[in-house]
């Protein structure tokens, strides 16, 4: 036996919580022990290349051992090894790094990266394990192999080995609570899920476990458009297509490499989530990058890789370290970047994409100061404007940064060189800017702007201001209800106006609606139509409004129209998100009547011929009072105004109407 004696622990009391709650996770402990031997075999490149070694360093692979019988687990690589000497130093000595010193000394020859960085990540085996051997020779000429045994106490014992290969081999024995290590299926996921990119082969039983190739270290220039595509369906198999990515390598002022996607935004995606995988030197360490990744981005996918962003602290101490926090901002940029170059030269791909794109550009816009600068020009909008028609783009592009600095440039070139572009048409409709809008409605109603948030529901409004010329935004996406309140703090000369809200007096024939009808009351058309809705509906808190709607085709027309005032409108809709419910549909609404719909005229020469009958009314005058209710539940029926009870109700009278109508016929 060479040598018995104590660890040295530069913590105090550190063992027992190494063994209980090193990681919160225990089978992190096969991610240390391979991360660990890949160190190994890169360190022995690195004295090669500094010509401290001469030997053959052979195919550089990992080997794990499963041995149910004996209970055992472990890790062989053909890496560096270790003397006597450096076995004291570096595991005797816990918390003290060996690839910290070795880093510093060899970093100039240094291509691949060492991995550890937290000195603990050996003892990270006793979370599992009830004793832990080393055996392990280093590649110096002359030295004695030497094997190492800790069985999870501050004591140790360190002895010769008869091993004559080159490297180290880590024995763990297993506890009784932790055999299910042993089993091939448990090592091969943990491999796959830890190590898959690791740069070394890692096997079992013969088999090669891990990919090996990172395609975010790769060089841009070598990676095909397939390539980014097949890496994004192995990252997120079952998955649509993503609409681009950007490539990111940069190494000042800091280190970092990756492959960010814009994917196809699906209603059941948590956006308050990461889903980018954060990788320190191809060793996965989390799927969550809320921390580290703008608030705005967490939907995106892929991968970032650095060395800079501190893996050993709290998810607190994350969110203030300075680093961290010019790491954000520095993909913050490189994204806005590849959307404004996306926007000027392929503008019918970024249209295309908008669907999903836009969700991440008004959320950035909303949150980040620098992104919104970066981006105000480039936020489009579906219009019922006929705008200058392109036709689509359905193929990606991908947008890296050069090794040579900062300039970007086209890796998978989708498009070539054109006119400066238009707004373009897609299926759906055309686009624009809200810049574009105004100047271009600038005389017709200067400052203001008109929107729907709910194509179908909205459609007889929007075909109204169609018709008369008013130009319409769409703004249907979940987050522009509070966008639309943004638009207005960054335009607050603008007034935005749902095309529900309010009805536009270009839209109103005002000669028609003072048309005298009765010349015994004086009483126009309009006041005639109003008492008559007044008295069939009786609902004192409905505002019932005539208006002559301007139109070539009346009966093209709506015989009535529900409006809801925008200030009330967005109270509601505020005060329902502030309570977390679904906003009831308002009391106080208005009930607009199309004087000139041919509906409406024949109800009102209808009810003038109706006959009161004793203390009742007759058939015509109920007939007459139903299909005033029956107007006004179609008007409703456009707001989705209705309840369950509601909805019951309009069936049973449009029924009703119907059946009183056959009837009439039938006579």
């Amino acid at each position: 036996m060479l040598e018995q004696g104590t660890i040295s622990i530069h913590t105090e009391n550190i063992f027992p919580i190494i063994k209980k709650s090193l990681y919160s996770d225990h089978q992190i402990f096969l991610r240390e022990l391979i991360s660990n031997a890949v160190d190994a075999i890169q360190k022995l490149k690195m004295v090669s290349r500094a010509g401290e070694y001469s030997g053959d360093i052979g195919e550089p692979e990992i080997l794990i051992a499963i041995d149910k019988n004996n209970k055992t687990l472990s890790v062989t690589d053909n890496g560096i090894g270790m003397t006597a000497d450096e076995v004291k130093k570096y595991i005797n000595q816990v918390a003290f790094s060996s690839a910290e010193e070795f880093i510093h000394k060899y970093k100039s020859t240094s291509e691949q990266p060492i991995i550890g960085h937290f000195g603990l990540g050996f003892y990270s085996s006793f979370m599992v394990a009830q004793q832990v051997e080393i055996d392990t020779l280093s590649y110096k000429e002359g030295a004695q192999a030497v094997h190492w045994t800790c069985d999870g106490s501050p004591e140790f014992t360190l002895e010769d080995s008869p091993r004559t290969t080159r490297g180290t081999t880590i024995t763990l024995h297993l506890m009784e609570e932790e055999l299910d290590y042993l089993e091939s299926a448990r090592i091969k996921n943990l491999v796959k899920t830890y190590c898959d990119f690791m740069p070394v082969p890692i096997k079992l039983d013969g088999e090669v476990l891990n990919r090996q190739k990172a395609p975010w270290r790769e060089s841009p220039s070598s990676l095909s458009k397939e390539d980014y595509l097949e890496f994004y369906r192995y990252l997120y198999p079952f998955q649509e297509e993503p609409l681009l990515w950007v490539h990111l390598n940069t190494d000042y002022p800091f280190i970092i490499n990756g492959i960010l996607y814009f994917p196809k935004l699906k209603p059941d995606v948590d956006v308050t989530k990461g889903h980018i995988k954060l990788f320190c030197n191809q060793v996965f360490v989390s799927d969550h990058c809320e921390e580290i990744i703008p608030q705005f981005l967490l939907p995106m996918r892929g991968v970032i890789d650095s060395t800079d962003i501190p893996l050993n602290v709290s998810r607190s101490a994350l969110q203030t370290d300075r680093t961290v926090r010019k790491i954000g901002d520095y993909i913050a940029k490189k994204v806005g970047d590849r959307l404004k170059e996306l926007y000027r030269e392929n503008r019918e791909q970024y249209i295309s994409a908008w669907k999903d794109l836009g969700t991440f550009v008004k959320f950035g816009v909303m949150n980040d100061e620098k992104f919104k600068k970066q981006v105000e020009d480039i936020l489009i909008f579906r219009s019922t404007a006929k705008l200058a028609e392109q036709a689509t783009s359905e193929t990606p592009a991908v947008q890296v940064q050069s090794e040579e600095g900062d300039a970007w440039q086209d890796v998978t070139s989708t498009t070539s060189p054109t006119s400066p572009p238009q707004a373009g048409g897609t299926e759906g409709g055309s686009y624009t800017t809200l810049k574009e809008y105004l100047e271009r409605n600038k005389e017709r109603h200067q400052n203001r702007v008109f929107y729907c948030t709910d194509e179908a529901a909205q459609a007889t409004y929007v075909e109204l201001h169609k018709k008369q010329g008013l130009e319409v935004l769409f703004m249907d996406s979940f987050i522009d209800t509070h966008f639309i309140n943004f638009l207005e703090r960054e335009y607050q000369d603008v007034k935005f106006t749902r095309v529900d809200s309010d009805l536009d007096q270009t839209l109103l024939d005002k000669d028609q609606a003072g048309e005298i009808v009765d010349p015994k009351t004086n009483k126009t058309r309009s006041e005639t139509i109003k008492e008559l809705f007044e008295k069939a509906l009786n609902k004192p808190r409905l505002n019932i409004r005539t208006e002559a709607l301007k139109s070539d085709d009346p009966q093209g027309t709506p015989p009535a129209m529900v409006l809801l005032p925008e200030i009330l409108r967005r109270l509601r809709e505020m005060n329902a998100l502030m309570q977390q419910q679904l906003a009831e549909f308002p009391e106080d609404h208005i009930l607009l009547v199309n004087t000139t719909h041919p509906l409406i005229q024949n109800l009102t020469t209808l009810s003038q011929s109706s006959i009161i009958q004793g203390e009742g009314e007759s058939p015509t005058g109920q007939l007459v009072n139903m299909i005033c209710q029956h107007i006004y539940d179609l008007a409703l029926m456009t707001q989705k105004g209705f309840d369950a009870e509601g909805m019951k109700a309009f069936v049973e009278r449009s029924n009703e109407v119907l059946t009183k109508l056959t009837e009439q016929a039938a006579k």
